[in-house]
């Protein structure tokens, strides 16, 4: 430590030199990648969209930071890694995202604070919320040209583990632990976020996952009306209320996984000897698929049931499927339009473990629903800059951590002139060309 408590790191010396590393660079970034998303935000403009539902109730005399400046800061500082509040106190004064937030790099006033974010995230109503809601189904609406023909919506729910007091945390038997378990929508094609809703730590009821699936449903058939929408999940999403949405919501469709039972089982017991016959007969593995009619008791109607049956050195796997589609074999039903669903795992990863939006630590559960939000937006920021931003290059595919890593997270430097910013990248940068295509694809294309 310096006399004046800065902080000096010494290294083996170099030809002679001695090495010293120190924190003083001052107009320096880590994160150049702050200005590709400010481009990227100007494109979608999710942050400027979640900020018109947040009522700005301060006294402006006393108020060094607006709504937008807060809302900016924070989702761009997840975005590139930085998912805690507290990392704003050290941020506020980083040059770039002074930029990216609209202020002067070097001679503007610094961002918000660790104290400030807190205050702007316990400051939400409920009816903010449903407001925020809303506003991500639009903002999804809006990132297509024209109506598709037909989308899937992927909904799955996730364990968000708590380590307090937080409101509404409850013990999960399944995953033995206090946690919160937050549901997931993405339109299953493009991997598009739909909407992201915290919910206390239990397995959804039929009633309240079709409750806020027909909100999601209503608000997409009122833009879009001639567009086929299939709602697609696993096997504790097949409910009545969810198979009813179908009769109330014209072109919705559902493929959904089911419960093995004692009623299915009898059902299918016939093929599957048939199947393990064959097994011991050829010695590999096979796998049969076959369908039927069933109505449960609780059910509105009559449905189709996909089974597969697969037998191997493991014994036998027995799986199944219900939808109200038809036009498909059994095979292609459980494989393609059911199975297709994996995907679905890397869009939460990216969201839940890459952007950690499993950081709910506050008491107030609407305080915690805001920070699920803050992470959404920062989803919806990444996953346009992937589509947009890194289209015909290497990373187009890539998850959001290697694209933090390799694309986002570069030093700069910022020299700020009387009337010219300019931002010094290293000499040494391997991604020049990237940066080159980067640019034309998200601030020289006017699509």
């Amino acid at each position: 430590m310096k006399e004046n408590n800065q902080l000096e790191l010494e290294f083996p010396s170099v030809c002679g030199k001695k090495v010293v590393v120190d924190f003083e660079g001052g107009t320096t970034s880590s994160d150049a990648g702050f200005l590709l998303l400010r481009e990227t935000e100007r494109k979608v403009g999710i942050i400027n969209r979640l900020t018109k539902c947040i009522p700005d109730n301060r006294d402006q005399r006393y108020t060094d930071h607006t709504i937008r400046e807060l809302m900016t800061q924070r989702t761009m500082q997840i975005a590139c890694g930085y998912e805690d509040a507290d990392d704003s106190d050290s941020l506020r004064v980083d040059p770039l995202l002074k930029i990216t937030c609209g202020r002067k790099p070097l001679k503007g006033e610094d961002l918000g604070s660790q104290p400030t974010m807190s205050r702007l995230e316990n400051s939400v109503s409920r009816t903010v919320l449903y407001r925020i809601g809303e506003a991500f189904v639009d903002n999804f609406l809006d990132s297509y040209r024209k109506p598709p023909k037909k989308i899937i919506l992927d909904i799955d729910d996730t364990d968000d583990p708590t380590h307090g007091a937080q409101q509404m945390s409850l013990f999960n038997a399944y995953y033995d632990e206090y946690c919160y378990m937050p549901l997931h929508i993405y339109e299953g094609y493009s991997g598009k976020l739909v909407c992201a809703v915290l919910r206390p730590g239990k397995r959804p009821t039929g009633e309240e996952i079709a409750a806020i699936l027909k909100r999601v449903l209503l608000r997409i058939r009122c833009r879009w009306p001639k567009t086929t929408i299939i709602i697609r999940g696993d096997s504790h999403f097949s409910a009545p209320e969810v198979f009813s949405l179908r009769e109330e919501i014209r072109k919705v469709h559902f493929v959904l996984g089911l419960s093995n039972n004692r009623v299915l089982k009898p059902l299918v017991e016939e093929a599957v000897q048939k199947v393990e016959a064959a097994y011991k007969r050829i010695g590999e593995k096979v796998k049969i698929f076959v369908e039927f009619p069933y109505k449960a008791k609780s059910w509105p109607g009559s449905y189709r049931v996909v089974c597969k049956i697969e037998v191997n050195e493991k014994g036998r796997n027995v799986r199944f499927i219900v939808t109200d589609m038809n036009g498909k074999g059994p095979e292609r039903m459980y494989n393609e339009s059911y199975c297709g669903r994996g995907r679905m795992e890397n869009f939460i990863k990216d969201h839940k473990a890459v952007l950690h939006s499993d950081r709910t630590s506050c008491h107030r559960f609407e305080a915690n629903q805001f920070r699920l939000f803050l992470h959404s937006a920062a989803y919806v920021l990444m996953h346009a800059f992937k589509e947009k931003g890194l289209r015909g290059t290497e990373h187009v595919k890539s998850q959001f951590d290697t694209i933090i890593m390799k694309v986002l997270k570069i030093g700069a430097q910022v020299v700020e002139a009387v009337s010219r910013i300019r931002i010094h990248l290293s000499t040494a940068c391997p991604y020049k060309a990237l940066y080159e295509r980067i640019h034309r694809n998200i601030v020289c294309c006017t699509t």
